[in-house]
């Protein structure tokens, strides 16, 4: 009997570490920095999109967030949607060589945004996005890449910096990249510029299309995550009842 019962034991402790080691993948597999576009991001066209920071700490919340634009594919316009209890700040910087944007010359481009808590937090088990409407995006590059800090409130700094490299291991802090289709249309690619309606009110311009495309991907990655924490969860019960039957058997 007793030798049932130890038997029975870790096999249910084996269940349980299965099922709970394949939650635990399924809800960090995503957890970091990422972006988003609703709809597409058109080479030479303009694009809203959403950067999306999950809280990873269990005993902190983030009050800080810093997204930094790559200076050989500089953006002329990058304008933040408000985000209620989150003040950003728009950093600019001269640039070596000027842009040309609706037959203007621009000797400046948007460095860096960033956005600081103003009544609000991201807390642990949580996320918060922040949309954004740039443009015009380049033509010469598949990719931007758009590195990320962010911090706690308990003074921790986390740095989204690390480029992911092709049939590589994603890195441990990778940085997030908005990925750019190629070019269609008129404008090359891409939605229109920004009415002017739009850009007053902070908006990219854009249908609602993209954010339902966005959302079902997402809600998909969800369901994926589901249905592995439930298999996990499938198999340790299997273990533990297949040990019960062994410790009967044995005992009979």
């Amino acid at each position: 009997m007793s030798v049932s019962r130890t038997f029975l034991s870790r096999t249910a402790l084996a269940g349980a570490v299965a099922a709970s080691s394949v939650l635990l993948l399924s809800g960090t597999a995503f957890a970091h920095v990422g972006v988003q576009p609703q709809g597409e991001a058109a080479k030479g066209g303009y694009a809203t999109v959403n950067v999306k920071v999950p809280n990873e700490r269990d005993n902190a919340s983030t009050v800080k967030v810093e997204i930094n634009f790559p200076t050989d594919h500089p953006l002329a316009s990058v304008m933040p949607q408000p985000v209620p209890g989150w003040k950003v700040e728009v950093t600019k910087a001269k640039l070596a060589k000027p842009l040309e944007l609706h037959g203007k010359k621009i000797n400046e481009a948007v460095a860096k945004v960033t956005w600081s808590a103003d009544g609000s937090k991201i807390g642990p088990g949580q996320f918060q996005q922040f949309p954004l409407s740039l443009g015009r995006l380049p033509e010469d590059t598949d990719q931007l890449v758009l590195k990320a800090i962010q911090t706690y409130d308990n003074n921790e700094v986390v740095r989204w910096i690390e480029e992911p490299k092709e049939g590589a291991a994603e890195p441990e802090n990778p940085a997030p990249v908005l990925k750019l289709s190629a070019a269609t249309g008129d404008h090359h690619g891409g939605a229109a510029a920004p009415a002017a309606d739009d850009k007053a009110a902070g908006k990219g311009g854009h249908d609602d299309k993209g954010g339902e495309h966005e959302e079902a991907a997402a809600s998909a990655t969800d369901s994926a995550a589901r249905v592995l924490g439930v298999v996990g969860i499938l198999v340790g019960l299997a273990g533990v009842a297949f040990g019960v039957l062994a410790g009967r058997r044995r005992s009979a």
